[in-house]
């Protein structure tokens, strides 16, 4: 499952939304657009994703073009597992 899916994932089930994530372009504006997120859906989704990928989104990365589209924040995804320690 690509991280786009994943990032879908996590709106769909942080906004309780009623779509497939098939009908969620990579490319949509999440703010203004239809799905509703809102500041506090935001802070929810940063949590879901935290939780999803195991990393950490510090406070100096919460800037509102990481959550301009599926494809930014799965762009961001990507950067932090590639800071995550591995074990071993």
């Amino acid at each position: 499952m690509s991280i786009e899916h994943r990032v879908k994932q996590v709106i769909i089930r942080t906004l309780s939304l009623e779509v497939e994530a098939e009908e969620i372009d990579d490319e949509d504006a999440l703010f203004g657009g239809g799905l509703g997120i809102n500041s506090m859906a935001t802070i929810e989704i940063i949590v879901g994703m935290e939780e999803e990928f195991g990393i950490e989104v510090p406070d100096e990365d919460l800037r509102v073009e990481l959550f301009d589209s599926v494809q930014t924040m799965a762009d961001y995804v990507r950067t932090a597992l590639q800071k995550v320690p591995t074990a071993g």
